[in-house]
């Protein structure tokens, strides 16, 4: 008898950016590279595994955090310094030009902590603040990924950008509404946690609102199951964790 898929941890970061005056916040999304085994050509926000280098820097730091959790919020920085250029969750504010090199120094050593150390950056991990959990556990056939979700604030930083093309192909910022606009009309294709995601953060007219509701839902493991809804089998996710939609044909789900 087989043994079942052993569940990755992974963390995910929703970077927020106020949008236009009179508009809402836009959020940072990323699209993978078709030739990615995991949501391949879908928009996600950025976000990977949880390396042993990221679970031996959270044992150094006397943050207030459990080591795991601390891990999850380490990697949801690096893969975003990584894959995006920018560098949230530090203490010190950097430039465009410190930001490039922080990413293609990250990107070369493989990990924060030695360029951490050498540049004399620290880490703020309460700037992040934990929003979801999401495993596709049982409904998957891919590899099973168990991703933490984050929300941090980067106010208007006119950072310059510039797309991982190992892993990904585009690289934007969009309002939680129109990202849903462009999925319903085929110019987006998003697997169905990052939809339920961003109808949870469409309800929100800024960070402040999305920190607040973050707080007042704690967070459970969402585990989606297949039930029957309005006739039709459907996937579904629990109905009290500040989710708008939850439940979505199952002929029509994408699931990565």
């Amino acid at each position: 008898m087989s043994e079942p898929p052993t569940e990755i941890p992974a963390a995910t970061l929703v970077v927020f950016r106020r949008g236009p005056t009179g508009q809402p916040p836009e959020l940072l999304m990323v699209v993978r590279s078709r030739a990615m085994s995991f949501a391949g050509g879908m928009a996600v926000f950025p976000g990977g595994r949880v390396d042993v280098a990221d679970r031996a820097l959270a044992g150094t730091l006397g943050t207030g955090h459990d080591p795991d959790e601390a891990a999850h919020r380490i990697a949801a920085i690096r893969e975003t310094v990584e894959e995006t250029g920018l560098a949230p969750g530090l203490r010190e504010r950097l430039g465009a030009l410190e930001a490039s090199e922080l990413r293609a120094e990250v990107a070369a050593a493989g990990a924060l902590a030695p360029v951490l150390a050498r540049r004399r950056l620290t880490l703020d991990l309460d700037a992040l603040v934990p929003f979801a959990r999401w495993c596709p556990r049982g409904i998957a056939s891919h590899r099973i990924f168990d991703t933490r979700f984050y929300l941090a604030d980067l106010g208007t930083g006119a950072v310059e950008l510039a797309v991982d093309a190992t892993e990904n192909t585009r690289l934007f910022w969009i309002g939680a509404r129109d990202a849903l606009a462009r999925a319903d009309s085929g110019e987006l294709s998003v697997i169905f946690p990052t939809r339920r995601n961003l109808e949870r953060l469409a309800q929100f007219a800024s960070f402040a609102e999305a920190r607040a509701h973050a707080e007042a839902h704690p967070v459970r493991m969402i585990v989606p199951q297949v039930a029957e809804r309005e006739g039709r089998q459907a996937l579904i996710i629990p109905d009290d964790l500040g989710y708008p939609v939850t439940h979505e044909p199952l002929d029509r789900a994408m699931r990565g």
